[in-house]
């Protein structure tokens, strides 16, 4: 008894008592409603990292905690938005309200951060595909550097526990913010309300309500999951795109050679990692002979001669065999890539522990991931990624569509639109945290007046 008697003490001192009148309304939930999206975020990913992406991509139960986590990041990033809107819309970051508001609208750019983070980590064609996008935009945005959407431990990590962490320490201060000064009430004298008691029941009742239309929707819609694409899978359905490539890494002519967007990450040598490591493993456990050592020591002009040959094979200009150093060597490296080994040889050659960047940018330069994303819908250019697959329900990162919108009018034409879409989108950011501070901004709401909806005063009994 004097347990239950000290956690309804506990429970009691945690939850606001006294509110306005239209507090007990929905609109006024939403902060309570992303907590419960919150928390289902939490125990899902818990579950799915105790048992690993296996389980989650193939198991029938793993299926579906997946989609119970995509469902629940869906309503978060929806109940946040709204409940900043709100507040926006009730000048409900006032003094002393300030602070409360840049919490929350930082918990809400880091919210948005971490849904990317959890897409780059599914496991499927969408993760490579949007892992390569959204490493263009750090790129372009100057942070590529020191983070990489392409690492998946880096990104693995940061999804995990740095973000999880610092959301739930932003939610602890801002709760704290606004439970010690409560909820805001109007700041207009002609507006009346009541001081009324919280209904806590309601509220309990609307967040289990919550829950099991997450579980459901779970059910009736899942996550997509669309197969990803591999080296091996491209070598074995078009080996010559495979030599093509190769040839483009051997000159420093592919995609990842010649990549530049404001700063450029991938400074490694092509040649080297794409040719050179592997063939070099390779003949080392055949014992055969270094036929990229023999083309090496042939005079210039012999090599060049060579690589001109070995180039007009690959892109289909002539059918007849060819018999030299170089083409021997891109086709024992198409051979090893149609047997898989060629991708492992890659993602255990990073110096740096990252096992996916030089894989996913080696695909990025045969150009199948962004063939896919056009034939899916999903690229940056048809408004963002909207979509997972053809399917159009789930939405997908509909919070994306900003990013679309942008490259379909001032980006549109730009040769630097990674790098101009982060200072756009920063800037907002910026704003966004600031507007309370802003001076003739900071009145728009009121100006607005669709606080007089939200706040009506409810009916008498």
């Amino acid at each position: 008894m004097k347990e239950d008697a000290s956690l309804k003490q506990i429970f009691a001192n945690l939850m606001i008592k006294r509110v306005p009148s239209y507090a007990n309304k929905f609109f006024y939930s939403l902060g309570f409603l992303s907590m419960i999206c919150f928390v289902m975020l939490i125990a899902t990913g818990v579950v799915m990292v105790a048992f690993g992406p296996n389980w989650w991509l193939v198991n029938p139960v793993g299926q579906y905690f997946r989609s119970i986590h995509l469902w629940s990041t869906e309503a978060f990033v929806f109940f946040v938005l709204l409940h900043l809107v709100i507040v926006f819309l009730t000048s409900g970051y006032k003094k002393p309200r300030r602070l409360t508001w840049v919490i929350g609208a930082l918990m809400f750019l880091f919210l948005m951060a971490e849904a990317e983070f959890g897409y780059v980590l599914r496991g499927d064609y969408s993760s490579q595909y949007r892992g390569l996008q959204g490493a263009d935009f750090f790129n372009g945005a100057g942070i590529g550097g020191f983070l990489n959407e392409l690492n998946y431990r880096q990104i693995y990590g940061i999804h995990i526990v740095a973000v999880p962490a610092l959301l739930i320490a932003l939610l602890f201060v801002h709760y704290l913010l606004v439970k010690s000064r409560g909820i805001a009430k109007p700041y207009r004298k002609d507006v009346d309300y009541d001081m009324v008691d919280a209904k806590h029941k309601i509220l309990f009742v609307r967040g289990g309500v919550l829950v099991v239309a997450l579980l459901g929707l779970a059910v009736i819609f899942p996550s997509p999951f669309i197969i990803p694409t591999s080296i091996q899978s491209v070598a074995q359905q078009d080996p010559q795109l495979i030599g093509q490539t190769l040839i483009a890494e051997y000159t420093h002519n592919s995609d990842t050679a010649t990549y530049i967007d404001n700063i450029d990450p991938y400074k490694y040598d092509v040649e080297a990692v794409y040719i050179e490591a592997p063939y070099y493993k390779l003949i080392a456990t055949q014992g055969s002979k270094n036929q990229l050592v023999a083309f090496k020591t042939e005079p210039a002009p012999v090599q060049a001669a060579q690589l001109q040959v070995a180039t007009d094979y690959y892109d289909g200009k002539t059918t007849q065999p060819v018999n030299n150093p170089l083409v021997k060597v891109i086709g024992s490296l198409t051979t090893m890539a149609q047997s898989g080994l060629y991708e492992d040889a890659l993602n255990s050659a990073n110096p740096s522990g990252d096992q996916t960047t030089y894989a996913v940018r080696f695909l990025g330069d045969t150009g199948v991931l962004d063939a896919k994303a056009q034939t899916l819908g999903i690229t940056t250019d048809q408004y963002g990624m909207l979509k997972e697959e053809k399917h159009t329900f789930p939405l997908g990162a509909w919070w994306l569509a900003p990013i679309g919108i942008l490259n379909h009018t001032v980006l549109a034409n730009d040769q630097n639109g990674d790098r101009d879409g982060a200072i756009i989108l920063g800037s907002l950011v910026l704003l966004l945290i600031a507007f309370p501070f802003i001076p003739g901004l900071n009145v728009i709401p009121d100006k607005l007046r669709v606080w007089r909806l939200i706040w009506r005063k409810p009916k008498r009994d």
